[in-house]
């Protein structure tokens, strides 16, 4: 089972972060999450359960092209575009060339882990994506 770790933290404390790691002063280590969000609300828009029914329709379906997944989605191509584009961003979906110039949209990933500071310790919980 493939997971992608997502932490939370502010915008000044990624920068600080980034920074850091330019530097050299940082090293992630590999349980660290790859993918970060400025608020626990920014990732719940994110992964509606509008969104995460559609991770699973692509996942479950496997989609050939944009134009296939609007038609079993029920969504607007362009609309679907536009989630599709935000999610790849944070590595929730990938978007492949296929034939024809085609956009094939793949989830590489079945599982979620959110690390979220409540205390200044680390703690973390887990959003599913069904294939």
């Amino acid at each position: 089972m493939k997971t992608l770790k997502i932490g939370i933290a502010d915008y000044d404390q990624m920068k600080a972060r980034t920074m850091a790691i330019a530097r050299g002063e940082h090293t992630p280590a590999s349980g660290e999450p790859k993918v970060w969000f400025t608020s626990i609300e920014s990732f719940a828009r994110l992964l509606s359960e509008h969104n995460r029914h559609l991770l699973e329709l692509i996942a479950r379906e496997r989609p050939r092209s944009l134009t296939e997944l609007a038609e079993m989605a029920g969504r607007s191509k362009s609309n679907l575009s536009r989630t599709l584009k935000t999610m790849s961003r944070y590595g929730l979906v990938e978007l492949r060339r296929g034939g024809r110039g085609r956009l094939v949209p793949r989830v590489p990933y079945d599982l979620v882990r959110l690390d979220v500071s409540l205390t200044g310790t680390r703690s973390s919980g887990s959003v599913g994506v069904s294939p």
